[in-house]
């Protein structure tokens, strides 16, 4: 293949994610973090190696200066390589940190769903870095980057290396431990939680794609992942593949319900409230919400429907996909949290 048809290749990728109607991705599209960082110097970098190369943590401890009680707060599917959306966007870490738990934040991940992938992300086999691509989205596609010259590995990191490098060195406890995610990463902290019951005794979901198997799902999450940085699901995992199943926590539900994992699970109407400029972010927040809201509310049922018990579900009257909503159910979520980790 030439590059006149590599740079084909490309265009038609950018023209399938133009073409894709408002609100159609669960991704937290046109909401990526602004382009100022509001870095906080209480938090140290804590880099980690992995099979992915050296990974970035944020890590704030606790305002007592205990180890056991520790949280990690995953990012959404605009994950940034310098810095957590959590910390750029939101005051949930001043407030964790005065809750007395610890935050983990990891950094980077975009498009990832934090899951161990089948293979590194390509298209049609053209290795990564054939093209070069500025910014996000399909332009990506043929660049090279993190998850695409090396197949991303997350869960791997995430309940191995930096669980054991944060205990080794900070002396943090790797047992009974809490993970929160929004959007992509709501169905990564219930993943986690599954599958390391002995690491995550507390898992939430805000916002999150809680029903993958749910018709239109996989389709919705593959135009995600081309406009979130130039992404192919299928490097992560094909539909009949048992990796798509092992995310999908309406298929692992009964684990959690096994595991008896105090869930905290929520999503907004996708009605904006009074602090929501309207404005064309605000209307595709609109849009991804009620596919949340209904995702999570599908979750719930089938939850239900097999006697799960240990969870509270919180559905605010207004709330879109957005950070805002995030951290105002992340606050409304500390002192449960706090009771059930540690």
């Amino acid at each position: 293949m030439g590059r006149r048809d590599l740079l084909k290749l490309s265009a038609s990728v950018l023209t399938v994610a133009a073409l894709l109607p408002l609100g159609v991705s669960v991704a937290d599209a046109g909401l990526a973090p602004k382009a100022r960082a509001a870095f906080d110097p209480a938090g140290m970098d804590f880099y980690v190696d992995s099979t992915m190369g050296p990974i970035k943590s944020r890590v704030f401890r606790a305002a007592d200066g205990n180890t056991n009680r520790v949280v990690y707060a995953l990012d959404g599917m605009r994950a940034r390589d310098d810095l957590n959306g959590w910390e750029i966007e939101t005051t949930a870490v001043q407030a964790l940190t005065a809750a007395n738990i610890n935050v983990v934040m990891p950094v980077g991940g975009m498009s990832s769903f934090y899951a161990d992938w089948t293979s590194a992300s390509t298209f049609l086999g053209i290795p990564a870095g054939t093209l070069s691509g500025t910014g996000s989205g399909a332009a990506q596609a043929l660049a090279g980057g993190p998850g695409k010259t090396t197949a991303y590995r997350w869960e791997t990191f995430l309940s191995q290396n930096l669980p054991a490098a944060l205990r080794d060195r900070l002396g943090f406890s790797s047992t009974r431990n809490g993970v929160v995610g929004l959007s992509m990463s709501g169905s990564s902290a219930l993943t986690l939680a599954a599958y390391y019951p002995s690491q995550f005794s507390y898992a939430a979901s805000l916002s999150g794609a809680l029903n993958l198997s749910m018709s239109g799902m996989r389709d919705a999450v593959r135009v995600a992942m081309l406009d979130a940085g130039g992404y192919n699901i299928d490097a992560l995992a094909t539909a009949k593949d048992a990796r798509w199943q092992h995310i999908d926590p309406y298929t692992f539900a009964p684990k959690l319900k096994a595991n008896n994992t105090r869930l905290f699970i929520s999503a907004g109407s996708g009605l904006p409230s009074s602090a929501d400029a309207i404005n064309a972010s605000t209307v595709q927040g609109m849009g991804i919400e009620a596919i949340a809201l209904v995702g999570t509310k599908s979750f719930q049922t089938r939850f239900n429907s097999i006697g799960g018990k240990n969870v509270t579900y919180d559905f605010p009257a207004v709330g879109v996909h957005n950070w805002k909503n995030w951290e105002s159910e992340m606050l409304r979520l500390i002192p449960d949290l706090s009771a059930n980790i540690g």
